[in-house]
């Protein structure tokens, strides 16, 4: 069984190749059980301690994502998630590999959400606010480049020094972006192309009154119940799709406080990604459309990103 480490994954994934891996992934027939989060003593209760368990399988490959997630932890200088994903053979059940899960969780993460902004988004988006500054952040960005012609980032954060960091990541790998430190997002959301959320924050991010016509809106940066990155307006009015109801629907505040308000009905979710990429959903009906895709992370998109990782350096192996 191979060990696959944090510096391998990120030596061999590129998004180029990522993304249409799991668009192929998400077209074909597979499993996946709703995952299983447990709270655990430590944190506060709105960001409490937790650790996951993720299993799914496809065709070719049984696979399980385990992951801890510790909100309090970078204040000790740790990282928030810490993950696995051990893959097993489907033809044998044979034990395939073991791969760096936290590494690999950034990277599928920002992956479908570009995977989901290729659908969504307008083709000639150019401009997008990243909101957070974290060890997702950087990788946000560069996905949704990967898949529209993006000129101008602004990044968004409660710290100059980490939102200047997050600037500098971009910058090093993608130069030809234009990426801006944006300490008032009040200034350019008006008037942006995609609104990416990545924070961990419990309560609205910004108002939907200052969305313009046809903005897309990613969120990907919480799992609880009770928070949530955007209002209840701007889930009325936009064209939702979710990574999966089933998850979505289990842990998603974004979603289930419209819910609780009676703000939307559950056919509200127009589909989820899966339907997205075999074309039984549409992901936007035209430009002047709000769109917004609610990630909480699937099993499938570990499992196919891991196998993809494992083919990858068999591939040069052979």
């Amino acid at each position: 069984m191979q060990i696959i480490d944090a510096k391998t994954v990120s030596e061999v994934l590129s998004f180029d190749s990522l993304i249409p891996a799991i668009r192929k992934t998400f077209q074909q027939d597979f499993g996946m059980p709703q995952r299983q989060m447990y709270a655990l003593p430590g944190g506060s209760a709105e960001k409490h301690d937790t650790f996951a368990v993720l299993p799914s399988w496809t065709n070719d490959v049984l696979g399980v994502k385990s992951f801890t997630h510790y909100p309090e932890n970078p204040q000790k200088g740790l990282l928030t998630v810490a993950a696995q994903v051990l893959l097993f053979s489907r033809d044998t059940g044979a034990p395939l590999a073991l791969v760096d899960g936290t590494s690999l969780t950034y990277w599928r993460t920002a992956a479908v959400s570009a995977l989901a902004a290729s659908y969504m988004a307008r083709e000639d988006a150019s401009s997008l606010l990243l909101f957070g500054t974290g060890e997702l952040a950087p990788f946000m960005a560069l996905a949704h480049a990967s898949v529209r012609p993006l000129c101008t980032v602004y990044v968004h954060g409660r710290s100059d020094e980490k939102m200047r960091k997050v600037q500098k990541q971009i910058k090093d790998i993608r130069p030809d972006l234009n990426v801006e430190v944006c300490a008032n997002y009040e200034d350019v959301i008006t008037s942006v192309d995609i609104v990416s959320c990545a924070t961990g924050s419990p309560t609205p991010l910004f108002r939907s009154a200052l969305l313009a016509a046809g903005t897309h809106i990613d969120l990907v940066g919480n799992h609880h119940r009770t928070c949530r990155e955007c209002d209840s307006a701007t889930v009325k009015m936009s064209r939702v799709i979710v990574d999966s109801r089933l998850n979505v629907l289990n842990e998603a505040g974004d979603i289930l406080i419209p819910l609780e308000e009676n703000c939307i009905e559950e056919s509200h979710i127009k589909g989820e990604l899966a339907e997205l990429c075999s074309g039984k959903a549409k992901g936007r009906l035209n430009s002047s459309q709000t769109t917004l895709f609610k990630s909480v992370g699937t099993a499938l998109a570990d499992v196919a990103s891991a196998y993809h990782v494992y083919q990858l350096l068999n591939n040069k192996q052979t």
